[in-house]
């Protein structure tokens, strides 16, 4: 052993983690004519490792979704009460799909800069068109202001709901963050946001 190097912080630093590979990305899960696609402001890198959407535990998505009567038919249709991560490619069978605004995984959604999420609404904004959802349900503010800067202006107040902006016949819904980490809003608030996104639906 090099007695050098006794003492010295075995912690990773933020220059050695940049030079890290990053991790491979969520696929979209998009088809045509989707009732519904979520649309996330990155994939976090646990997610990305283990190749689900909202796949971290703490995360506020999965049992939100199942009490909320949006996925009353996929829960039916597969006979279970609570979804979970392993069954995000299966809800496009019932009208569901996932993307994200940037799709560069990143240990936490603060980690991208203003112009990656800038950046990536064109792409975004293409793939909306082509698959043609019924409502694109954004997941946070931070995630849709760049979205919506570029479609109403920064002048314009944004709040949760149904927007009175569309992309073509795609209708656009913003609920809060399902984040763990997101203390503005309590689980029943989430649920609710869901169940109002099915009464847009239905």
């Amino acid at each position: 052993m090099s007695w050098s190097r006794i003492g010295r912080s075995t912690r990773t630093t933020s220059r050695e983690i940049s030079a890290l590979p990053a991790p491979a990305t969520l696929p979209d899960l998009l088809v045509d004519g989707l009732d519904v696609v979520f649309v996330g402001i990155n994939p976090s890198v646990y997610s990305a490792e283990r190749g689900r959407y909202f796949a971290r535990p703490g995360n506020r998505f999965w049992p939100c979704l199942s009490r909320s009567v949006l996925s009353v038919r996929a829960r039916t249709a597969l006979g279970v009460e609570v979804l979970g991560p392993e069954h995000d490619r299966l809800l496009q069978q019932f009208g569901i799909g996932f993307t994200d605004v940037v799709k560069r995984p990143t240990p936490k959604a603060s980690d991208l800069s203003a112009a990656e999420l800038a950046g990536g609404v064109a792409v975004l904004l293409e793939k909306i068109a082509r698959h043609k959802p019924r409502i694109a349900c954004f997941h946070g503010i931070t995630g849709y202001r760049a979205v919506h800067d570029l479609l109403v202006g920064k002048a314009t107040p944004i709040a949760l709901g149904l927007q009175t902006v569309q992309l073509d016949a795609t209708r656009i819904f913003l609920v809060p963050n399902p984040s763990g980490a997101n203390a503005h809003f309590t689980r029943e608030d989430q649920v609710r946001w869901y169940d109002a996104v099915a009464h847009v639906i239905a």
